[in-house]
């Protein structure tokens, strides 16, 4: 058996080529809408190709957010977002949130997209982001730290606490 050299890791807007390579990520998630970074909505209708492509047209065309898909080659490995407004929803669920396909954890793929994501942050004309994950999330709080983050404390919602981070970009 040869082993084939992996393929560096990209950060792409979401595509309609990549749908069934969606599909399983999702799958590897299970059932539920918990993938932090893919914007998806209980409502959305992604296993038909239509449904799929105007999820991914509504994630391409929103208001105040910039979506990008964590791919190798042709696998999506992840999603992440950056969220620009509005300023309630950003106050609970941060600027950026982000997730990465179980068989896909333990690579650092997290640290390097938020990495990256931080960058178009700046480009924006963001100085400071924040960025939120559930309090006993010790991986996302690795990510966020490994980037820079100062911890600001736990809020209490709906969801249960949140530990919130704040990154100061140069």
């Amino acid at each position: 058996m040869t082993d084939h050299p992996r393929a560096e890791p990209a950060l792409i807007a979401p595509t309609t080529r990549l749908h069934h390579a969606w599909l399983a990520a999702r799958d590897d998630w299970g059932p539920g809408v918990h993938e932090d970074g893919f914007g998806l909505h209980p409502s959305d209708e992604v296993d038909s190709p239509p449904g799929f492509a105007a999820w991914v047209a509504r994630l391409t065309d929103v208001p105040g957010s910039v979506c990008r898909w964590i791919v190798e080659g042709d696998r999506v490995l992840g999603g992440i977002a950056l969220r620009l407004g509005p300023a309630d929803h950003v106050r609970v669920f941060g600027h950026i949130g982000y997730g990465i396909r179980p068989s896909a954890r333990g690579r650092g793929l997290a640290t390097w997209a938020l990495g990256r994501m931080l960058v178009e942050a700046g480009s924006l004309g963001l100085t400071e982001v924040l960025l939120v994950c559930e309090d006993h999330n010790t991986a996302s709080v690795k990510t966020i730290e490994r980037n820079g983050g100062t911890f600001d404390g736990v809020q209490s919602t709906d969801l249960g606490p949140l530990r919130r981070y704040l990154i100061t970009l140069r």
